[in-house]
């Protein structure tokens, strides 16, 4: 299929999961004659959700993306995960499209999970409107609903629509631009019926509301409801058209996607009024770009189960061509997706969203194309809060393991994995317990690398409270020609928490000489690895003060195992005891579930440094605490829980400190 179009808009489609977004995909394809046939969520066979993983959760796990075409315009619709643990996905898409659908239900109470969505949108610039999905199970008043929308929005909402209600069923809506009214029907577009006199008020009221948020960005129009004048259709769709390309408004449609209620309008509204892809070019500034080269930024990493790589990207700027060269890097095809499908193009030009083969070495976010142009801004790579430790199933896999770990987080850069240089587990990192499980999943679909998993050790280490002088250790061992012997002592002091092992030696006379004091300090060293209690020793000062060698069996060797043993009996002396990892956390939620949070925090033995309003979210606080390691896990889970799903931490290592002795016993209990 050859698509010839005068103009190019990209949408994304964003909201909470099961909000109805595939589903909303689906219809927007179906009626447009992308498809033929609509799929439906719970048969597992719609264009999005095509991955394994999306159909046996029956969610949304990536995103999915369709390209259709209205009149003379090219949509390509990008469906984005609802879960909060799949926010990254999201992110990295929609920094690369025209405008946002958001999706909701029709629930007051679901409202407040719109709200790090409606503040990433915003911080980008972002044109975005909102699509009440479901309208048709709404118990709640519209104006309540549009009302509760409002607070979690730093831009206003305007209502393009108002929906009429008989008894309990939604028969249709009232379109405010053009003051008409449309009856809904399975399949086909809406009719227009008579104007409901019964609603002649409300919508006045509703209507007046859209025209003074619209006056509030143009003093004609401003004017012309100060003198009474009706203003004509066309000036109030310029003014949406201009105003939602500037992410000034955020106009309100309704509808009920599974039965294709509103879909048609709403893409009415997107022909007329939503931005095309040289504007969003121009705000984003690649218009002041003059060189005649292509660029584009990938959006996203995906490898096939066959090992093929694609890069979606977004075209801001130029040409690009099967075969050319971007980034030192040959393309290997260009391809138009609909969901899993692929179709092969020759070239696609500034605007477009697709995929390009073979971009080796080239990572999610990046600028590529001609190399005079600075990288373009990425979306900020989450941090990662919730692990596991993971080991293959078989261990001839393990040689595999990391190429493939390589490669997972390259589809999705919120994941994050490390061998851990204490417990030498490997520890895989992301958003919380389904997303491990999803990436886990697809470590065996993809790479034939089954895992198993449990949770990750803690790294404890130890030190110790008193010092001790004159430690002695002797090694002395005769086998034959030349003996072993080696004799040393050894002072061993604490040190001030997170100064680390310092090594001196005192020796006057040379009674240990100095090519043997290198295996003193190795033998110290090598005790330190794993201490009376189990764990590596820090933050110790050891010192060599006196010894005595043999002309013929001594060596380094020898001196290194003196040194062991003099550091085996005297440690044990020195009153060793637990350290645990301590976090500097940061608790971001919204303001009325901050005592929640607080008291979360408490319950993990957290120490509170305070709280306050978080900076550029309004009604949201953020408190900040320092947090054992022992007890991050799971904390995502029961945060999120308690706060509707929306609320998030940051974190970073902070110091080590010693473990209450109650919860020292335990922990070495476990691991003897």
């Amino acid at each position: 299929m050859t698509i010839s179009t005068k103009r190019i808009c990209n949408v994304g489609i964003a909201g909470p999961y099961l909000a109805g977004k595939t589903t909303l995909l689906e219809s927007l394809l179906a009626v447009t004659g992308a498809i033929s046939r609509k799929g439906s969520v719970k048969e597992g066979n719609t264009i999005g959700d095509s991955a394994a993983e999306a159909r046996s959760r029956q969610m949304s796990v990536e995103i999915s993306t369709g390209t259709t075409v209205v009149e003379d315009v090219q949509f390509t619709f990008i469906d984005c995960p609802g879960s909060i643990e799949f926010s990254q996905e999201t992110y990295n898409v929609l920094i690369g499209v025209d405008a946002a659908i958001i999706v909701c239900e029709p629930t007051i109470d679901r409202v407040l999970t719109l709200s790090p969505l409606f503040k990433f949108l915003d911080d980008w610039k972002i044109p975005h409107l909102v699509f009440i999905n479901k309208i048709d199970k709404s118990n709640v008043n519209f104006i309540d609903l549009l009302h509760a929308l409002k607070q979690v929005s730093s831009r206003p909402l305007v209502a393009h629509q108002y929906p009429i209600v008989e008894g309990e069923k939604v028969l249709g809506f009232i379109d405010l631009v053009t003051e008409q009214a449309y009856h809904y029907h399975p399949g086909s577009a809406p009719d227009l019926v008579p104007f409901p006199n019964e609603l002649r008020e409300v919508e006045r009221v509703a209507r007046a509301e859209m025209l003074e948020e619209l006056a509030n960005f143009d003093d004609h129009l401003l004017e012309e409801l100060i003198a009474e004048i009706n203003p004509d259709e066309e000036e109030i769709v310029r003014d949406l058209r201009m105003e939602l390309g500037a992410d000034l408004i955020v106009p309100v449609f309704v509808g009920v996607a599974e039965l294709d209620y509103g879909v048609r309008p709403l893409l009415a509204a997107l022909l007329r009024e939503a931005p095309e892809a040289e504007v969003t070019a121009t705000h984003r500034g690649i218009d002041g770009y003059k060189g005649d080269g292509a660029i584009a930024q990938v959006l996203k990493t995906i490898y096939s189960q066959q090992g093929g790589k694609l890069s979606l990207v977004r075209i801001w700027h130029g040409n690009i061509a099967d075969g050319s060269i971007v980034n030192g890097v040959r393309i290997g095809g260009i391809y138009r997706l609909l969901g899993s499908q692929q179709q092969s193009l020759q070239s696609a030009s500034a605007g477009e969203i697709v995929a390009l083969g073979r971009l080796e070495g080239i990572k999610t976010g990046a600028t590529i194309g001609d190399n005079s142009i600075s990288e373009l801004p990425q979306a900020q790579i989450l941090t990662p809060v919730y692990a596991l430790a993971i080991v293959p199933s078989n261990r001839n896999d393990e040689v595999k393991l990391s190429g493939a770990l390589t490669k997972l987080v390259e589809e999705d850069p919120s994941l994050h994995w490390e061998q851990h240089g204490d417990t030498h587990e490997v520890i895989l990192w992301g958003q919380g317990e389904i997303h491990l499980q999803v990436a886990i999943d697809r470590l065996r679909r993809k790479y034939n690398l089954p895992m198993q998993t449990h949770l990750p050790q803690v790294a404890y280490k130890e030190t110790i409270r008193k010092p001790v002088t004159s430690i002695h250790g002797r090694y002395k061992h005769q086998s034959g020609g030349h003996g072993q012997f080696g004799d040393v002592f050894l002072d061993i002091q604490p040190r001030q928490r997170g100064t680390g092992f310092d090594f001196k030696e005192t020796i006057v006379g040379g009674v240990v000489p100095k090519q043997y004091i290198p295996g003193v300090e190795t033998g110290v060293r090598e005790f330190l690895d794993r201490g009376p209690l189990g764990f590596p020793i820090v933050d110790v000062a050891v010192t060599l003060t006196n010894g005595s060698y043999h002309s013929v069996d001594s060596s380094e060797q020898a001196f290194k195992n003196a040194a062991r043993l003099a550091m085996t009996e005297g440690i044990s002396k020195c009153e060793p005891t637990l350290l645990e990892p301590i976090l500097a956390i940061e608790v971001s939620a919204p303001s009325e579930f901050t005592s929640k949070a607080l008291q979360l925090l408490t319950g993990r033995r957290a120490q509170i440094l305070g709280y306050d309003a978080k900076s550029g979210w309004n009604g949201w606080d953020i408190v900040s605490a320092y947090l054992p390691q022992a007890e991050m896990h799971s904390f995502i889970v029961e945060l999120r829980s308690l706060t509707m799903g929306v609320g998030f931490f940051t974190w970073r290592y902070d110091r080590l400190q010693e473990v209450p002795e109650k919860l020292a016993e335990r922990v070495l209990a476990r691991s003897k």
